[in-house]
């Protein structure tokens, strides 16, 4: 086993919610991604949508049980000194598969080794072994560090901020983004006017959406509002009254996360094509929304694939991009949003 240490450390990531086509829901799921070696480990398995064990939205005690396990401090929750690193974001369930790992003690080290996909309480490393990645061996200082600051409360992810204030006009197409945000696991409330609102209200937001018709004149009175409050929020100018367009714009308006540390960094798209950039070998979902002349919403998804690192050129079907279009990409952990420039 190499004697050469990595890098261990924690930083907020989230899995992007979406009400999808055919009714189903992807569940919005903000957690604390392992950083080894100053990138994201989640990044090292292929296009895997799952997340950490160190989850906003557990109860509190299980996510003290959950740091304690990582620390050692309690028995491995599966045979053999094995720990679920990465999980089912819907149900957490090991059945749905899960990415776990051995985690030991060398004197003062903590070593990671014989990451490997598990769908049961055996494991067979030869067949399921991710053979590429690891031992990761972390000095005890560092590793202990980054983890009992969750025990303090220093570190734990800042789930009071996943709510949206919606503001504008078209009060059918706010309530049913209102209902779609919420399906997903994020908070969503309409108004109108937030100058008499506490600031301690103002508070639980993490970003604002503004609908086309708030003029400008609103959109500075509600921000000085949140200026006076001291709030720090993300602002979102609705591109259209189509609600899955709106949810991807609030859904990357709520990763506030450094660039470096997403999948998808980079989305264009002019004459027919879209540029996407991805840090990581991944699958990438390109769906473009157009409305006709009518106002009337359509949908089409126009690629569907495994990108590898770097930047590639799509092309798309004319017919979904025509007139006022939009295109969204996605990848398990992150969402972007363009309009079709022409």
């Amino acid at each position: 086993m190499s004697a050469a240490y990595a890098t261990f450390g924690l930083a907020p990531a989230m899995r992007a919610g979406e009400v999808l086509a055919n009714g189903d829901v992807q569940v919005h799921r903000d957690f604390l991604d392992f950083i080894v070696d100053g990138r994201p480990l989640l990044f090292q398995l292929s296009d895997l949508d799952a997340v950490s064990p160190l989850a906003s939205d557990v109860p509190p005690a299980i996510f003290t049980a959950q740091v304690r396990s990582l620390l050692g401090e309690t028995d491995a929750p599966l045979p053999n000194g094995r720990h679920v690193i990465y999980g089912c974001p819907e149900c957490e369930d090991l059945g749905c598969g899960a990415v776990t790992a051995v985690i030991e003690r060398d004197g003062d080290d903590v070593i990671w080794r014989d990451f490997a996909w598990q769908t049961e309480e055996a494991v067979d490393l030869q067949l399921n072994g991710y053979h590429g990645i690891g031992p990761f061996r972390f000095q005890g200082a560092e590793y202990r560090t980054a983890l009992d600051s969750l025990l303090r409360g220093a570190g734990e992810p800042e789930g009071p901020r996943r709510r949206v204030l919606l503001i504008g006009a078209r009060v059918a197409v706010l309530a049913r983004l209102a209902a779609a945000l919420r399906i997903i696991g994020i908070g969503a409330d309409i108004t109108r006017e937030v100058g008499e609102v506490h600031a301690d209200e103002l508070r639980g937001y993490g970003a604002v959406a503004f609908g086309r018709a708030v003029t400008e004149e609103e959109r500075a009175a509600v921000r000085r509002s949140f200026a006076r409050a001291g709030v720090d929020v993300a602002y979102v100018d609705g591109l259209a009254p189509i609600v899955p367009l709106l949810v991807a714009q609030i859904e990357h308006a709520l990763d506030r996360r450094p660039v470096e540390q997403r999948r998808l960094t980079r989305l264009v798209a002019a004459d027919g094509e879209a540029g996407v950039e991805v840090t990581s070998p991944c699958r990438v979902r390109l769906t473009a929304y157009r409305l006709d002349r009518l106002y009337r919403t359509h949908a089409q998804e126009v690629f569907d694939g495994v990108l590898e690192t770097g930047r590639h050129r799509i092309a798309l079907d004319a017919k979904a991009v025509r007139g006022e279009s939009f295109v969204v990409a996605r990848t398990s952990g992150s969402v972007l949003v363009e309009a079709m420039a022409r």
